[in-house]
């Protein structure tokens, strides 16, 4: 019985060994994100012009799109839950078009109302 616990010891220690020179990799924990230029050219975007301010704001909707509930005669058949959080660009898109309305009401003067419609 002692051969037997040694050797699944000996497994156990082996499969800890090899799961952390995995986790120890160096190509392992380098993994590129290729959207990441494209995140921090929409973070860093500054918006200094009203027309496209106007148009950030009219083109990036203010809620999910996708959300919706399918009744029939009146019951709730589904709920397609909002899909917005799927997208990888979400953030980035939700905070240029927070910084677009803010550049139409800071240095327009804007009511900006009409883009929450």
């Amino acid at each position: 019985m002692s051969n037997t616990n040694s050797y699944n010891s000996t497994i156990g220690t082996s499969a800890h060994q090899t799961l952390n020179s995995a986790k120890n990799n160096p190509l392992h924990n380098n993994r590129f994100d290729f959207l990441q230029p494209v995140r921090q050219w929409l973070d860093t975007m500054e918006i200094d012009n009203p027309k496209l301010a106007r148009f950030l704001s009219k083109a990036i909707p203010s809620q999910c799109p996708f959300e919706r509930d399918i009744k029939l005669f009146g019951h709730l058949i589904a709920h397609i839950p909002p899909l917005c959080k799927l997208n990888p660009l979400y953030d980035q898109l939700v905070g240029l078009r927070f910084r677009a309305l803010c550049y139409l009401v800071d240095s327009c003067g804007e009511d900006i109302q009409q883009y929450y419609a």
